[in-house]
């Protein structure tokens, strides 16, 4: 055995014959998809899943499996979006609350928490 780790490589072995690409299943379109097409093609890299998360709710209406989005609703308005983080469903709940001075409820799984604008809760006290 040498101690070389160059005499480990195999030169035969091309890229195109490694399948390690994550896949994506959704029980409701009963599928499954291989994301090497945002590896490969569109290039995004480790935000693979979530790409292909946020364009199949596009595209179905609903998200694959095992994808619990956050979701914060204004409870004054009709806006609200879907987050695949919590940092910028708490960022978009937080600016709506301070610019609208609207409550907003911010959801995930289980978890519930209502967002209010600082200044305005300071204004009732």
């Amino acid at each position: 055995m040498s101690d070389n780790p160059d005499d480990d490589f195999d030169a035969r072995a091309s890229p195109e014959d490694v399948d390690d690409a994550p896949t994506v299943s959704c029980t409701i379109c009963d599928r499954e998809w291989s994301l090497a097409y945002e590896l490969d093609e569109m290039q995004v890299g480790n935000q693979s899943f979530e790409q292909f998360a946020l364009d199949h709710m596009r595209h179905t209406g609903h998200f694959p499996d095992d994808v619990r989005p956050w979701v914060a609703d204004c409870q004054n308005c009709r806006e609200g979006e879907e987050f695949l983080s919590e940092g910028p469903a708490r960022r978009w709940s937080k600016t709506h609350a301070r610019h609208t001075r609207h409550s907003v409820v911010l959801q995930h799984e289980e978890e519930t928490e209502t967002v209010h604008d600082p200044e305005a809760s300071a204004n009732f006290e």
